[in-house]
């Protein structure tokens, strides 16, 4: 009996075709060595399931707020972004930006314009 396709897959497949790339096999892929999606312009790497924080998803919940509000209230259209400085254990920082698929799109499309 054939084994139905992982759900992780199933999200590879769905961000190549949303971001205009190719799934990557998993077959002779060793970590890091390839991305789960092969792009021109990106290393992309794609993760499926509870991966990010209630915290982060506020944070995404406000800024695409602060978006709404500036188009209605002031007429300026503004992309949503998160940007998030974090610090690990042993005094590691590193800054991230973190942004909805959709809007993410939206953006990309307005640059090959």
């Amino acid at each position: 009996m054939p084994r139905p396709t992982a759900t992780w897959k199933k999200w590879e497949r769905w961000w190549a075709e949303l971001l205009g790339g190719v799934r990557v096999p998993v077959t002779g892929r060793q970590r890091g060595a390839a991305p789960d999606v092969a792009h021109d312009g990106f290393a992309i790497e794609v993760k499926y399931g509870k991966v990010m924080s209630s915290r982060l998803a506020l944070a995404v919940e406000q800024a695409v707020a602060a978006r709404d509000y500036a188009l209605e209230h002031e007429g300026i259209e503004k992309v949503p972004l998160v940007c998030i400085t974090n610090r690990t254990k042993t005094q590691v920082i590193d800054h991230y930006v973190l942004m909805r698929a959709e809007d993410f799109v939206t953006w990309m499309n307005s640059k090959k314009q």
